[in-house]
């Protein structure tokens, strides 16, 4: 099920905020969550039936292994086995992974070295995989180092399934999220979140209805003939496809965020003006917050972080990002893609050991044009229409085109310096945080709402569902 659907909107959402609220009001607590995960379950089931086997079968594993690791002593023989335990646990969930998103990629390219003849499989990698591995490696980790402890099996049920961050995150701690759930003054409503709530969920719609999803067709149409754009179009390309993919994806953390403060949860913030940033550092501290916690806690530190020297630093560096590459999809184009991040990393941090300084505004546009032209690789389906964009981004293509149909309209070019203009006022986050339940909020609300509403002729899938 979508978040921009009318069945989630008018149907869903509704129907399993009252029941959930009604249950503790009367008192029925356990059944009230129990309520959430059924919800949660029959959320995911919507898209396709069959690939909920794999999520209550992930759920069952992970809990079984993260409860025989909060158990026992600190003896070396006890942690140990312990040990032996996370390892095992952590390598399942990536054998899972791995063979729903990797594995063809992993046959194509060994068949190309060594022609076996290896058989590809009709894989269809199931919707939010990804998110919900990386949550539950956490929840392993934390548990062995004691961080967190969870015997109850309807409590771990709910942290891995909650729908608003199920199927495309934000990636959460278990310490984050379940003590909000036990908290007595979250069992009841109120009125401040869900008015809060409601206005998130609606900004949040509005980014992906009315300005992502207005400009797939345009970034569709650039893609799908790379080799013609010349310099002002493949600029222009590059633009949209930033945009639609800002607004895309925080868009479905707004709704995220706005669908938890209606059961009185925080979700974690996962973007906050990440176009903003003056340096690459800064713009991952800013965009896919979560996804940047969980390579800096999980896989950049134990790699040795920054503790081992500077070349090792940036080897990390380099690692984590490949790494992050990886984990965006099956194919070299996002490994290219996570590499160079890596490297502007590196290439900052050298920047920085020399004392060097540019103006902010030079510093801005260096990061986001740099940012920009990557998603270039991210977005193209093959290197070679990456290359056919960026040469057209060079002027290499020329300057001048025949082809009418992918020249931007006065309404087009107004619409994008508006959505780009948008990416310097406040965020969702910091609007939320100076909020005041009005009745100019709830007309605001009501405006957003009832806009994206008409604009859902079609629902189409968050670009992130495919990672």
């Amino acid at each position: 099920m979508l978040f921009n659907s009318f069945e989630f909107i008018l149907v869903f959402l509704p129907v399993v905020f009252a029941v959930y609220f009604l249950l503790n009001s009367m008192r029925l607590t356990v059944a009230a969550r129990a309520w959430l995960v059924f919800a949660s379950f029959f959320f995911y089931a919507w898209w396709d039936v069959a690939y909920l086997p794999i999520l209550l079968g992930s759920v069952l594993f992970n809990f079984a292994f993260g409860s025989a690791l909060s158990t026992g002593s600190r003896s070396d023989t006890d942690t140990g086995r312990r040990r032996a335990v996370l390892v095992l646990g952590v390598a399942a969930n990536l054998s899972i992974l791995g063979y729903f998103k990797y594995y063809n990629f992993f046959v194509e390219n060994i068949d190309r070295v060594f022609p076996f003849g290896l058989e590809l499989h009709n894989l269809i990698l199931p919707l939010g995989i990804s998110f919900f591995t990386f949550q539950q490696i956490t929840y392993l980790v934390d548990s062995y180092y004691g961080k967190t402890r969870e015997y109850d099996f309807l409590n771990y049920a709910l942290f891995v399934s909650f729908f608003p961050q199920l199927i495309a995150g934000p990636i959460v701690h278990h310490s984050e999220m379940m003590p909000q759930f036990a908290r007595l003054r979250n069992k009841v409503i109120h009125y401040d979140n869900v008015a809060k709530g409601m206005l998130i969920f609606s900004i949040g719609l509005a980014k992906k209805v009315l300005i992502a999803d207005n400009l797939s067709e345009y970034v569709h149409v650039c893609f799908d003939v790379a080799d013609t754009l010349v310099f002002d179009q493949a600029w222009a390309a590059s633009l949209a496809y930033t945009l639609q993919l800002y607004y895309d994806f925080s868009g479905y953390s707004d709704m995220a965020i706005g669908a938890g403060l209606l059961f009185n949860i925080r979700i974690p913030v996962n973007f906050y003006s990440p176009h903003k940033a003056l340096n690459i550092r800064e713009f991952w501290r800013r965009w896919h917050i979560t996804l940047g916690r969980f390579l800096m806690d999980y896989i950049y530190i134990p790699l040795g972080g920054s503790r081992s020297g500077t070349g090792r630093t940036y080897f990390n560096l380099l690692a984590t990002f490949f790494i992050a590459g990886l984990w965006h999809g099956a194919g070299w184009l996002f490994i290219i893609w996570g590499t160079m991040h890596g490297a502007a990393l590196v290439a900052h941090r050298v920047w920085e050991g020399f004392g060097l300084k540019m103006p902010r505004v030079l510093a801005w546009a260096l990061t986001f044009v740099f940012v920009s032209t990557m998603l270039v690789v991210f977005r193209a389906t093959t290197p070679e229409d990456a290359l056919m964009v960026l040469r057209g981004m060079a002027g290499l293509n020329g300057f001048e085109t025949d082809f009418y149909f992918i020249k931007l309209t006065n309404w087009q070019e107004r619409f994008m310096a508006v959505a780009f203009l948008l990416l310097f006022a406040r965020n969702s986050v910091q609007i939320k945080e100076r909020l005041r339940p009005t009745w100019a909020m709830c007309l605001l609300t009501m405006i957003l709402m009832g806009a994206a509403l008409m604009g859902m002729s079609t629902v189409s899938e968050f670009l992130y569902f495919n990672f």
